[in-house]
């Protein structure tokens, strides 16, 4: 599916979604009434429907970025991602009664997942393959000084302030840190398209990119804006059925498996484009992906959720409990060490995979 040699399901999924979103709303059908069977069916067909297209649409994000080139590239890849995510997540917050850590706990498996799992598996089969792999160390220590300073500011700071509760902001609070990580992350992509370009791109080993006509880039663009629509309308009803059929099962640690398993989805793309791009030596580019989509995460899906509770009234928790914090701090300090350097080795992948490990194991076994 992907490449400019598409199948008929890259041009009729993103239609497909948008089609049977609108016609479950026209229809009435919804998510809190109903026979639950009816509930169960319109749940699974959208899941179904929603899945395939995710991958549709980054299918066409790359087709895009393949033409602009990096790392401007790169950024449609990310921006295509957050939208996804900020799109499921409200739509679970805003579905049944308040759920204050679902935007916590998927924001902080996406940074966990990108920074260690992502990373550790590219670092550690490209290194496997090449010995030793080259990156751009200017552009990696700015990834990481805005991902460290947006996870503290976001993850970790709540559960010290006085205002209100422990891992919470006041409105005030709230507003205040959205609106500079929305400016610290637009600081961070001027730097990366305008002023500072060069720090994130890996001349050497760019490879030439195939060209494509000015119809398929505009097709590719209608079917990226009509997918991700039919996946913002899908979002809710699939937020209902997960949240169903947890409550029915009486699973504990629920928000933390649905944060894992919505960042899980939404990244599955973005990780096989930067796995793929380690294996052709390619390593800035898989950091570019990596890195990129937890500074965006943090940096726009935060600002969007709490725009979410200030105007529903609905609470959010954005603080970590004490050993999500120390396994955030111990995954950012990894980094910073395995790109304090311009080589990395698989050695360095496999720290970066353990502590991934781990993250997955204490979601189960807390």
């Amino acid at each position: 599916m992907t490449g400019y040699g598409r199948s008929v399901t890259s041009y009729t999924m993103p239609v497909a979604a948008l089609a049977l979103a609108l016609a479950v709303r026209a229809s009435g059908v919804s998510v809190d009434e109903g026979s639950l069977n009816v509930r169960i069916l319109v749940g699974a067909l959208s899941s179904a429907i929603m899945f395939v297209t995710i991958f549709v649409v980054l299918d066409h994000a790359e087709a895009l970025a393949r033409r602009v080139g990096e790392p401007y590239g790169t950024l449609v890849l990310t921006f295509a991602v957050t939208a996804i995510e900020v799109s499921i997540i409200v739509s679970m917050m805003l579905h049944g009664e308040n759920n204050p850590t679902l935007a916590r706990e998927s924001v902080f498996s996406t940074v966990m997942i990108t920074s260690t799992g992502v990373v550790g598996i590219c670092l550690t089969l490209g290194g496997w393959r090449y010995r030793k792999q080259a990156i751009v160390r200017q552009g990696t220590s700015a990834y990481l000084s805005v991902l460290i300073a947006l996870t503290v500011m976001t993850l970790i700071l709540p559960t010290y302030t006085r205002a209100t509760d422990p891992g919470t902001f006041s409105a005030a609070q709230l507003g205040f840190v959205s609106v500079l990580s929305v400016l610290l992350y637009a600081s961070f992509v001027f730097a990366q398209t305008v002023r500072h370009r060069e720090d994130f791109v890996q001349e050497a080993h760019d490879a030439p990119m195939r060209t494509a006509s000015h119809d398929s880039i505009s097709v590719s663009a209608l079917l990226l804006l009509s997918g991700l629509i039919g996946i913002v309308l899908l979002a809710e009803q699939v937020a209902a059925s997960v949240e169903d059929a947890l409550a029915a099962y009486q699973v504990t640690q629920a928000d933390s498996i649905v944060g894992a398993l919505i960042a899980a989805l939404v990244l599955m793309p973005e990780a096989i484009s930067a796995i793929r791009a380690s294996f052709k030596n390619e390593l800035q580019r898989s950091l570019n992906v990596a890195m990129g989509s937890a500074c965006a995460t943090i940096g726009l899906t935060i600002p969007a959720v709490a725009a979410a509770s200030l105007l529903t009234g609905r609470g959010l928790t954005l603080g970590l409990p004490a050993s999500d914090a120390v396994l955030l701090v111990l995954a950012l300090f990894i980094c910073s060490v395995s790109f304090s350097t311009e080589r990395t080795t698989f050695l360095t992948g496999m720290v970066h995979v353990v502590v991934f490990f781990t993250y997955v194991f204490l979601i189960f076994v807390p």
